[in-house]
């Protein structure tokens, strides 16, 4: 005759956490001498139906994760055997809420007033504890601007985004307030909202306008901050002139100030820009010089001879000499034309301006009589330098 058995039923974790598998023991223990074999039915109310193989007597099956929060009877069957006749263990699994932690991030950090800022909050569930948390998070922001706000958990984040804080630190509160299947819990943090750089005005103005060829303009460029602000602002200013012999410089600012000399700027209109880069308190600026004229230098021509006084039939080396008139500077070049007359006898001839500024013509007819004669030398001028006339005397015997 077959022997009587009682089946206990154990539970590991107990109680355990959401998101948290169990491991269900049965053992069958015989009244009577022998080893019960043979099969154990669990059946987990609200959960699966699992079937374990005694071996020595005991069986374990793991319940996976997926309980719902709460008591889920187990009832435990073992099946019997030729020796041994069937029996019934029943147990509870207690499924409590998981834990969790929540964490709060805001970007950018630091902003600048007015700055949209995005806070979000993630909710993770405290291992053993599984799953995706849902609910809701609710963020308090303080300072002006801030608030309550409830936002929704998607995929166990929340987010919110403000425009509207106003200078200075916000502490930031996230508290997420469970579900069915976690607890509760709060994350902190800290935005911090700089003040948005003030409005500057940058103005160019000139040292010398127009100038003349050759002459060094020197470009200084102030950047102010724009009522009510207030300040000395920083950085550097990028500086550009167009045409011939200008460019683009960058230059730092010194006191709210900064200046470039430009030595060879060609005659004609340029346009002078500068452009403030801004600094962490002060926003970026542009101004503008619409108009820098440089026009051409005045010359003084010089006229002299030689020999002087010359004989009848000597050859004479007329000279001029051109220069610039300060402030103007530079080599002027062309062509010097020398008149040399008594009002009756006339010689005339031509010389080429050298990098010195001399030009030179030599009267080799020797067709002038004695006399008193007038040297005249007529430069032209040029692209950058205007005409002039020298004159001298000439005395042949």
């Amino acid at each position: 005759m077959a022997s009587p058995t009682i089946t206990l039923v154990t539970v590991v974790p107990t109680p355990a956490v959401s998101g948290q598998s169990v491991t269900l023991t049965a053992t069958v223990i015989p009244l009577g001498t022998g080893t019960p074999t043979g099969t154990v039915t669990f059946v987990v109310t609200g959960g699966p139906t699992l079937t374990g193989t005694l071996s020595g007597g005991t069986t374990s099956v793991t319940v996976p994760a997926g309980l719902s929060v709460g008591v889920h009877p187990v009832t435990a069957t073992y099946s019997g055997d030729v020796n041994f006749t069937a029996s019934t263990g029943t147990n509870v699994i207690v499924v409590i809420q998981a834990s969790t932690t929540t964490s709060v991030v805001s970007a950018p950090d630091p902003s600048t007033l007015g700055q949209p800022v995005t806070f979000t909050a993630t909710v993770t569930p405290v291992a053993p504890g599984a799953g995706v948390p849902t609910g809701t998070v609710t963020f308090i922001i303080s300072g002006s601007g801030g608030g309550t706000f409830v936002q929704p958990l998607v995929g166990g984040v929340a987010t919110l985004t403000l425009s509207t804080l106003g200078v200075g630190s916000h502490t930031v509160v996230a508290t997420y307030s469970g579900d069915a299947n976690f607890l509760p819990s709060v994350g902190t943090d800290t935005q911090t909202v700089n003040p948005t750089p003030a409005a500057t005005t940058t103005t160019v103005t000139s040292s010398v306008n127009p100038s003349v060829f050759g002459q060094p303009v020197t470009f200084t460029v102030t950047v102010t901050p724009n009522p009510p602000a207030s300040g000395t602002p920083t950085g550097t200013v990028t500086i550009m002139v167009s045409g011939t012999g200008g460019g683009t410089v960058v230059k730092a600012l010194m006191g709210g100030t900064a200046s470039h000399t430009f030595t060879n700027l060609g005659t004609g209109a340029h346009t002078v820009t500068a452009t403030y880069s801004g600094d962490a308190n002060f926003a970026a600026s542009s101004g503008a010089l619409p108009t820098q004229a440089v026009n051409k230098a005045l010359t003084t021509t010089t006229a002299s001879s030689n020999p002087n006084p010359s004989t009848v039939g000597q050859d004479v080396t007329y000279v001029a000499f051109v220069q610039p008139v300060p402030p103007g500077a530079g080599a002027p070049t062309g062509t010097v034309t020398f008149t040399v007359t008594d009002g009756t006898n006339t010689v005339t001839g031509s010389g080429s301006v050298n990098a010195s500024g001399f030009a030179f013509f030599t009267d080799t007819s020797a067709s002038l009589p004695a006399g008193g004669y007038t040297i005249t030398a007529v430069y032209p001028g040029d692209a950058n330098f205007s005409g002039s006339t020298g004159t001298n005397n000439q005395t042949i015997v």
